[in-house]
């Protein structure tokens, strides 16, 4: 089995309404290694017994346009060194360096993508790297075949267009069933962002958008993919509007989800 690389990104400067998720790697990494709980997936295989895990520590990022090279360069040497990067958010803006540092060695790869909103504005507030771009990077770039979209519930009419052009497949949160979720095939990439969880489960995230998913419907989705991946991310937790480390207690559990599909 290859070994998982954590890498932390702490960083939200393209993040548009709150700053706050560059201090998430930490809480998601306090989580996850806390004695609360252990380190068994649902799977069965256990974190560093049956999974070797690399923590890789937090990128040196300043919050400038040289980060994206940074984590380029970082997700491409661990997909080399025969590791499955798992990056820790961070805002969604880091997804579209994570993935042209994942297409540098594996070439175009499918995305499955939890979130409430698609990520696809061509700009907002005249940022084309904003966390509410970089889908709309990856797509125009080839870095993916295909693209799922899971618990959308904010879909604009710019970003219906935006979807339309690059044939995302929408699954919205209306009439959602996990088993109608349509998992692409290998090789594939994972990005979590909790706000695709419903604000009851996920209430540290910057942007609250009620009528989510419950974790257990983000895990049963989870619980249909066949690994291995090639890479994931759990991204937008804002430990500033936490609530006694629930949602940061939510982030690890899915960060341990992933290394089990890895």
């Amino acid at each position: 089995m290859p070994k998982v690389r954590l890498i932390g990104l702490p960083t939200d400067t393209n993040s548009s309404f709150l700053r706050g998720p560059a201090k998430a790697p930490a809480a998601i990494r306090a989580a996850l290694f806390s004695d609360m709980g252990n380190l068994a997936t649902e799977r069965g295989p256990e974190l560093v017994g049956d999974i070797p895990i690399e923590d890789a520590g937090d990128l040196p990022l300043d919050e400038t346009p040289a980060d994206d090279e940074r984590i380029e360069t970082a997700v491409a040497q661990a997909c080399r060194e025969g590791a499955v990067p798992i990056l820790l958010g961070g805002d969604h803006a880091v997804t579209y360096p994570v993935l042209r540092g994942i297409a540098a060695v594996h070439g175009p790869v499918n995305i499955l993508h939890f979130d409430a909103h698609p990520d696809l504005y061509d700009e907002l507030g005249g940022n084309r790297r904003s966390h509410a771009s970089p889908f709309a990077r990856i797509m125009e770039e080839g870095l993916a075949t295909r693209l799922v979209q899971v618990g959308i519930r904010t879909l604009n009419l710019h970003q219906r267009e935006q979807a339309t052009r690059f044939g995302v497949e929408i699954v919205p949160m209306r009439d959602f069933s996990p088993a109608s979720v349509p998992i692409p095939p290998r090789p594939l990439y994972i990005s979590i962002d909790l706000d695709g969880l419903d604000p009851a489960y996920a209430p540290g995230v910057s942007h609250h958008e009620p009528g989510g998913l419950s974790v257990r419907q983000l895990l049963d989705v989870l619980a249909r993919v066949q690994g291995p991946i090639v890479g994931g991310d759990v991204v937008e937790l804002n430990p500033d509007r936490d609530i006694n480390g629930m949602t940061a207690g939510v982030a690890a559990k899915l960060v341990k989800e992933l290394c089990g599909l890895a």
